[in-house]
């Protein structure tokens, strides 16, 4: 037991030290570019389903008779994206708009009291023992109220037109993609980064081999950067803990 939490904190060491050597390399000489990788580790799926060869020679096969392909929108042959690996232009073009606002008032009161006209014989005894101050008929009373307002309104407005080209990491069960994609931009000393990943219809991808973010079902696109500017922009991390662990 001793000798794993040894090696957990030897294990802990290492990668805040690697951590820090990293963070010091990156100060000095700015951020590095990803590695060009497969993209599966952006969204993982656990269905899983690869077309067999023989589907794949049919859907290959010309109809009886014709030279066009079933399924197909091209005369020598269809380029839409529908296997592992292939590539589908996505257009990415965000104009959303929201506002809200709303106001809440509430206030409750309350009044209880009672009283007692015999206690076993003894309200003599207490009229004596609280003179002045003691009247059976108003024995207990209890008073309270509660008042609460609040208000709240939300204006936002958000633009981004974006095209990236996406991979298809798997193909499910009923035919749908999974599709992900990433793109990196280096200018000077801050990398802009572009990942989407969502499952699209084989049915909604063009001719031109594109398809609309609305039409991604579960689409998750980010849009982001790191480097010197956007380092500067963040909230320090101990001020980021003070505020969100504070009680005042």
């Amino acid at each position: 037991m001793r000798t794993a939490l040894i090696a957990s904190a030897l294990a802990l060491t290492s990668t805040l030290a690697l951590g820090a050597c990293s963070t010091a390399m990156e100060a000095v000489r700015g951020p590095e570019l990803a590695p060009i990788g497969y993209p599966a580790a952006l969204v993982p799926t656990s269905q899983v389903y690869l077309p067999s060869p023989e589907q794949q020679r049919a859907d290959r096969a010309a109809s009886a008779n014709s030279l066009w392909r079933t399924g197909a929108r091209t005369f020598f042959g269809d380029q839409r994206a529908r296997r592992v690996g292939d590539i589908l232009t996505v257009n990415i073009d965000i104009d959303d708009r929201a506002q809200t606002q709303n106001s809440t008032a509430r206030s409750r009161s309350n009044e209880i009291s009672t009283g007692i006209n015999n206690f076993f014989g003894l309200e003599n005894s207490l009229g004596q023992a609280f003179p002045g101050g003691f009247d059976p008929q108003n024995l207990v009373g209890l008073e309270g109220g509660s008042t609460a307002n609040g208000s709240g309104s939300v204006n936002r407005s958000e633009k981004v037109s974006l095209t990236i080209a996406a991979v298809v990491t798997d193909v499910l069960s009923n035919g749908n993609l999974v599709i992900q994609g990433r793109q990196e931009v280096r200018t000077n000393r801050e990398i802009r980064e572009l990942t989407i990943a969502g499952i699209v219809r084989p049915e909604d991808v063009s001719s031109a081999n594109t398809i609309a973010h609305t039409q991604i079902a579960e689409a998750r696109i980010s849009y982001g950067g790191r480097g010197d500017i956007s380092r500067v922009q963040a909230t320090p991390a101990a001020q980021s803990l003070i505020e969100r662990f504070s009680p005042f």
